[in-house]
């Protein structure tokens, strides 16, 4: 029996576990980063990856096979991706048609999203699952995959960002970078974008500007303040 108001508050379908997709995505790709250098802290990593997939279990709001689905096509698509990456890297012809392809497919992945069938169960006259408030976080990641995509582009041909390790200003540019990134989506985006344009297209607009800002705009920032502040 899920725990708490978790058959109320829940965002989308229940297959495959959303929050060990993004816990493998966020703390598996920081493992492959933090592996050769930081072997404690990636282990960490996985450790909470494990934790994050038991506790969907020990809540009841997922089945063991919604987390295993999760935790193996995620670490799939990062193992892929570091093996696309290592061998189109430097091939920017490639990587632009892979960015229009992949503009593409998200785009055609909406539509098959938006107009494939679904089922319309109903107990006593209601309805047990709206298809319309599912597509909410599809939305979601379709501007989100967008701005990636963008960003990325624009990364490699004109901003080419590089982390500056060790800088004194990097881990408090990162936290207002954060707080920034985390106000306007539990905040500014829904009393805005949202609320003006519905949650479909208030949600892809508001998360495409939310990772454009963040992967695009933001290292600029970075970059520029702790140049500044070098050359005093």
């Amino acid at each position: 029996e899920p725990a708490g108001d978790s058959k109320v508050a829940a965002t989308g379908y229940s297959f495959p576990s959303g929050h060990t997709t993004l816990a493998t995505a966020n703390y598996g790709t920081s493992f492959v980063w933090l592996k050769d250098k930081h072997k404690k802290l990636a282990y960490f990593c996985i450790f909470m990856i494990l934790l994050t997939g038991f506790s969907r279990n020990w809540l009841g709001v997922h089945t063991p096979q919604d987390v295993l689905v999760g935790l193996c096509h995620t670490s799939l698509l990062i193992f892929l991706a570091g093996k696309f990456s290592k061998k189109f890297s430097g091939n920017e012809k490639a990587l632009d048609r892979f960015t229009i392809a992949g503009v593409v497919l998200t785009v055609l992945s909406l539509i098959y999203v938006v107009y494939k069938p679904y089922p319309m169960d109903y107990i006593d006259g209601v309805l047990i699952v709206d298809p319309q408030a599912m597509m909410n976080d599809f939305y979601k990641a379709v501007g989100e995959v967008l701005a990636l995509l963008l960003a990325s582009y624009l990364d490699r041909h004109y901003i080419h960002y590089e982390i500056p390790k060790g800088h004194r200003l990097l881990p408090i540019l990162s936290f207002v970078g954060f707080m920034i990134i985390y106000t306007w989506k539990e905040l500014f985006a829904p009393a805005t974008l949202v609320a003006a344009l519905g949650a479909h297209w208030g949600n892809l607009i508001s998360r495409f500007l939310l990772v454009f800002f963040g992967v695009a705009i933001w290292p600029q920032i970075i970059t520029k303040v702790c140049r500044e502040d070098d050359n005093k």
